[in-house]
């Protein structure tokens, strides 16, 4: 790997650029991968708070080759990790994290399933509406209130009605949200 980069380095210099334009391109090309490899070593062989700052990383980076270690880390029994996981997924935004995402708005923590409807939320797919309006009566002030972001997000005016309920809330933060969603919903 160091020639492959000597090489590359002096290519830089190269008079023409579209030599030098394609060498810059390929260091990143490698000082990517070798990133991705550090922080999946990160994540097999550090404590609990370096495994989390891993998964947040895999997020940065992106791209497919990071969907099979985030998939894996949001099935973790530990809150810490699954959770971080489905942060990640959101913001990979990657198709095939839908099912993983669906499937943990049925787990027992409140928390992660708030992190859930959130990373779905983020796809503003009309699709996944159905999944969040359930969440609207939870009346906890964390499940209605990404349920409703969520909608929110998803722009569809035929949601005002279910968030005008939520308009109603005993809970201020539920009321807060809804107010939100109501502001980013297109015009009918």
């Amino acid at each position: 790997m160091s020639n492959r980069k000597e090489i590359l380095v002096q290519l830089l210099k190269d008079p023409d650029s579209g030599v030098s334009s394609s060498a810059a391109a390929a260091l990143g090309l490698i000082e990517e991968q070798q990133s991705l490899d550090e922080v999946l070593t990160q994540l097999k062989k550090g404590g609990l708070a370096e495994k989390v700052r891993a998964i947040y990383a895999l997020g940065e980076i992106g791209g497919e080759k990071v969907l099979a270690p985030l998939i894996y880390c949001a099935s973790r029994p530990e809150p810490e990790l699954k959770g971080a996981a489905i942060d990640a997924l959101g913001t990979v935004l990657n198709r095939a994290a839908v099912p993983v995402l669906l499937e943990k708005l049925k787990d027992d923590n409140s928390g992660i399933r708030a992190r859930a409807i959130k990373a779905l939320g983020g796809f503003k797919d009309s699709s996944l509406a159905q999944h969040f309006i359930p969440f609207l009566e939870a009346g906890d002030g964390l499940t209605d209130v990404e349920a409703a972001l969520a909608l929110g997000n998803i722009g569809d005016p035929a949601m005002e009605d279910i968030l005008c309920a939520l308009a109603h809330s005993p809970v201020a933060v539920s009321r807060a949200a809804a107010a939100t969603a109501l502001g980013l919903l297109k015009p009918a």
